[in-house]
Formats: C-alpha cells, sequence, structure tokens
C-alpha cells in the first residue's frame, strides 16, 4: 500500500490545471478526492471521469472567498469518507499588471483568493485535524515570490504571505500535523486568460516556449502527500528547466 491510498485529499481550484491534474494523479494512487471549484460543471465531469477509472471522489461548488464554501468542503470529506487526511490550497488568481495603472479590484482578488481563501480553509480544516490528531496542509504558491519581477508586485506579495503563514503553520502544527509549500514556476494552465491583453500575450508566449505540465507539479504534490508519518516536506520548487 502507498502512502496515499484510503488518504481523503480535499483540493480547492480542482476545476482546471493544477488541482485537475492533482486529483487525478492522486485518485490514480488510491486517494479519495474532495473536489472544489467555482465552476460545478467541469467538478462534476473531472468526478465523474475519476469514477470511471476506478476512483472515488466527490464534488461540491467553492468559492474559496467565502469561508461557508470551504466549511462545505471540508464536511462533506467527512461525511462522505468519515475523515480528511489533506487540504491542498491550490485556488488561485493571477491578475498581474503594473502598479502604476492602478487596478485596485484586481489587488483585492488577488488578496481575498490567493491569501484569504487559504486562510479560510485553515480555518475550517484545522479544528478538524486537531480532532483527529493527523492532518497534511499542501499549499501552492509560486515562483514569483522567490524572484518578484515587474508586473507581479501584488500577485508576488499574495503568495509570499502564504509562505509565511505556513511556515507559521509549521511551527505551531505540532508533530501530529504537516505543512507543505509547493512552489511552481511556468506552468502550462489557464493563469493567463484573465490578464490584461497586452500583458497576456507576453506570459502566454512563455508559457508557450518553456512551460512544464501540471502534472510535474502534481506529482510534487504526491511526493510530499506519500511520505510517511512523521515526515515533513516543507518547501518544493518546480519549474521549467529554462525558467531564470
Amino acid at each position: 500500500m502507498s502512502g496515499i491510498e484510503g488518504k481523503v485529499v480535499a483540493i480547492t481550484g480542482a476545476g482546471s490545471g493544477i488541482g485537475e491534474a492533482t486529483a487525478l494523479l492522486l485518485a490514480e494512487r488510491g486517494a479519495r478526492v474532495v473536489l472544489g471549484a467555482r465552476r460545478a460543471e467541469r467538478l462534476e465531469a473531472l468526478a465523474a471521469r475519476i469514477e470511471k477509472a476506478g476512483g472515488e471522489a466527490a464534488w461540491v461548488r467553492t468559492d474559496v472567498t467565502r469561508r461557508e464554501d470551504l466549511s462545505g468542503l471540508v464536511r462533506l470529506a467527512r461525511e462522505r469518507y468519515g475523515k480528511l487526511d489533506v487540504l491542498v490550497s491550490n485556488a488561485g488568481v493571477g491578475l498581474i499588471s503594473r502598479l502604476d495603472d492602478l487596478r485596485v479590484e484586481d489587488w483585492e482578488e488577488m488578496i481575498d483568493v490567493n491569501l484569504r481563501g487559504v486562510l479560510y480553509g485553515i480555518a475550517e480544516a484545522l479544528p478538524v485535524f486537531r480532532e483527529q490528531g493527523f492532518g497534511h496542509f499542501v499549499n501552492i504558491v509560486s515562483t514569483a515570490g522567490l524572484r518578484v519581477t515587474p508586473l507581479q508586485a501584488v500577485y508576488a506579495a499574495t503568495k509570499n504571505a502564504v509562505r509565511t503563514l505556513s511556515e507559521g503553520l509549521r511551527q505551531e502544527a505540532g508533530e501530529g500535523l504537516r505543512v507543505t509549500v509547493v512552489s511552481p514556476g511556468f506552468v502550462r494552465t489557464d493563469f493567463a486568460d484573465r490578464m490584461d491583453s497586452e500583458v497576456k500575450v507576453q506570459i502566454v508566449e512563455k508559457m508557450d516556449s518553456i512551460a512544464i505540465p501540471p502534472a510535474a507539479v502534481a506529482r510534487a504534490v504526491a511526493f510530499a502527500v506519500e511520505q510517511p508519518d512523521g515526515v515533513d516536506v516543507g518547501d518544493i520548487v518546480v519549474r521549467p528547466t529554462a525558467q531564470d
């Protein structure tokens, strides 16, 4: 039996990209996955795909800016499968632009999704993990926080906030809980879809030339999840070899 088989794993942002790839891989390795994202039709299709392949999946529409939605995701895991082993906080948005553009609403959305959404997940899962005596937080951040570049100041700030939060959580967690941060670089996803057109062209061109598939990040998540009790994988960076 692998270190993944039988675990119950809730994943936010599971409708596409890294979240979808993570759900598929963990389900293939025997996890029971609980899927959350805003686009219900994608969750339904993904759950059906997993079940057709012989896996187990449940889903609920989840907007991570609403604490009650995170509560529903955690509750579904416990009601359906009796526990929650892992919460993968993957939902994120990257509305990058120059600070001079003063796209304050975009800044607020990134704070709400990228940081507040992770906090809401912690608020709902931490009491469950304490009650169980075990649990694992996996927070998806970004290499944008490791090397800050123009256009990404606010985005990087939200990701670095989660990095800091995760380290504080790890130190408070005690020996029964685990905390992992995964920092992807350029990944072939729909990350650029909502960006300003000029910026989007630049990002998409770079993605087309060097991006790695979401499955590469999913394998990093799986590596952390499959470790035996008492082994905490703290920080994983996954990026293209061609990325600066």
